[in-house]
């Protein structure tokens, strides 16, 4: 499947600000055997004195800009085309959880996709003894993919999807408490339930597109950055991606753009400037299907 993604992400500051300097996640990778970035830019305005791109430990695309002028607003724009084709799931081989256990012993490794960097605590999501014993609930489950599936239905049917209950600083035991929150949330309390039970999980940064209801039409700018889960499930299994907002298994409607610990590693934008007073901000984002007529006239 390819798409044409576009993301504005707008700032207008209470006052004249400087010195700001930026770093900038929402470019999509290559991913091999996943997605594949045909095209792609970034653009900032006012443009930026310093930039520099670079990819991070974990493997997402980064951008940093220095604003030395004076400004008061700050616009960020990217645009792409990606193919996405994921794997098909195939059957369930991976380990019980006492055998996880095991081969995560056996797996000593620094590589970014390593499973012993998401075992620990992290800056949104703490190792909660509530929210482990609320995932230990799906440990009768067989296997590790099986006790993934399990929470992820369970987060989704005991969770509130409300977009004015959480901002991008509430903690996962914050949200577990309201039982409320954004994708965000949903991904943070199941990262920190899987992490408690000694399974490895990781927050994944995107988009998906959005399907409106039958017979009305597509909104521009209806679609939104996304969030959700990847889970170590053994050795011969690897990682496998949930979406806990909407109970299902990643699949070709959804774009990523980064991997990461928890949201702080994956932020679309974390910076510091010399201003006073607060902002404004703004994110739109369209992710629009491209037929396969247009892709073959394009090339």
């Amino acid at each position: 499947m390819h798409y044409d993604i576009r993301l504005t992400l707008s700032y207008v500051y209470d006052a004249w600000a400087g010195g700001g300097r930026h770093q900038v996640r929402v470019l999509p990778p290559t991913i091999p055997g996943i997605q594949r970035v045909v095209a792609a830019s970034l653009s900032f305005t006012p443009a930026p004195s310093e930039r520099s791109d670079f990819t991070d430990f974990f493997g997402t695309n980064v951008t940093a800009i220095v604003c030395r002028d004076a400004h008061d607003t700050l616009d960020v724009k990217m645009s792409a085309r990606v193919a996405v084709a994921r794997p098909e799931i195939g059957l369930d081989v991976s380990p019980s959880l006492p055998r996880l256990r095991k081969e995560i012993g056996g797996v000593l490794s620094l590589a970014p996709d390593s499973p012993q960097h998401f075992l620990a605590a992290s800056d949104h999501v703490g190792i909660d003894p509530d929210i482990t014993a609320y995932a230990a609930e799906s440990s009768g489950e067989v296997s590790v993919r099986a006790i993934a599936r399990d929470f992820c239905t369970r987060i989704n049917c005991d969770f509130t999807y409300d977009g004015d209950a959480t901002t991008v600083a509430t903690r996962a035991r914050d949200a577990f408490d309201l039982k409320r929150g954004v994708c965000q949330d949903f991904s943070h309390v199941m990262i920190a339930g899987l992490r408690g039970l000694g399974i490895p999980a990781g927050y994944v940064s995107g988009f998906l597109r959005t399907i409106p209801p039958p017979g009305k039409e597509r909104l521009e700018g209806a679609d939104a950055m996304h969030a959700w889960v990847k889970v170590w499930c053994g050795r011969e299994v690897g990682w496998i991606e949930f979406d806990p907002t909407n109970d299902m298994l990643a699949g070709n409607d959804h774009i990523t753009v980064g991997y990461g610990r928890d949201y702080s590693d994956v932020a679309p934008i974390v910076g510091v400037l010399k201003t006073t007073g607060g902002q404004e901000a703004e994110q739109k984002v369209d992710v629009v299907p491209v037929d396969a007529k247009s892709v073959e006239g394009a090339r």
